[in-house]
């Protein structure tokens, strides 16, 4: 066992003293994390089983609970934060329930082995910020087509073609058909190829001059040559800028560019 003041760590214990660990933290409303061979079965607006399987168990201070496995991000099960959480010992099987009242769910994790069992005190007041989307930075740039370029008109957004969907679709002021892909992080070789595609898509349809434009923050180490080989632009944008003006009042609405 490895305490501190602000974690502890039990490896390998005893299912009863797992449940003596387990139910200490959650009178506390501490943080718990528990790594162990356990099946899963849910009641509620549906109901599913999970059959026993070595997995991730995340419990947080305010009751919500997920369970993850050991290959993609999203939790297989989860209750939101306000569960009321049970923890008991049933022969050779430790099992942990979460209910919500309203409506009416119930979690229950068995588990048969415990290979780690992980205890935080974590202090979190920070507020969360996000800049913005990739659709709030849509939305952005048919609100205020100047941050694109002066003179750029949309025409529409998420245009449907055989690859994919065009984020932003419009005309230059010289009349040019614009293809406009946006990306919120650094962009780098496949967002490229995709707007490739868009670009290709659209020339296929439209006898018309094409441009097709790549923005995001920034693009990675290398990406200008290949966007110049491809005969396509890159302009910057920050995620953050778009933020700041969707949130002005006196904004117009969507609609009115349409």
């Amino acid at each position: 066992m490895i305490n501190s003041e602000k974690f502890s760590v039990a490896k390998n214990p005893t299912l009863e003293d797992a449940a003596t660990i387990i139910g200490k933290v959650l009178v506390n409303k501490k943080t718990l994390i528990i790594v162990g061979n356990f099946r899963v079965k849910y009641d509620g607006r549906a109901s599913s089983n999970l059959e026993y399987g070595e997995r991730i168990l995340i419990v947080k201070s305010d009751g919500a609970i997920l369970i993850h496995r050991s290959f993609g991000y999203e939790p297989v099960n989860w209750q939101p934060p306000g569960s009321i959480l049970h923890v008991q010992k049933k022969s050779n099987i430790l099992e942990i329930s979460a209910i919500r009242r309203n409506p009416r769910e119930t979690l229950k994790v068995s588990f048969d082995k415990i290979f780690m069992i992980s205890t935080f005190s974590l202090d979190d007041f920070a507020d969360f910020n996000l800049f913005a989307s990739e659709k709030d930075m849509h939305k952005a740039i048919l609100l205020k087509p100047s941050l694109i370029e002066q003179g750029f008109k949309p025409i529409s957004y998420e245009k449907k073609v055989d690859p994919g969907f065009i984020d932003v679709y419009g005309v230059d002021k010289n009349g040019k058909l614009v293809v406009i892909e946006v990306k919120r992080r650094i962009a780098g070789k496949d967002a490229v190829l995709q707007l490739a595609k868009y670009v290709t898509a659209i020339k296929s349809k439209s006898d018309r001059d094409i441009r097709g434009i790549l923005v995001a923050p920034n693009i990675s180490k290398g990406i200008q040559t290949l966007l110049f080989s491809l005969d396509l632009e890159f302009i910057a944008l920050d995620p953050k800028k778009c933020a700041n003006l969707l949130k002005k009042p006196e904004d117009k609405k969507l609609e009115l560019f349409f």
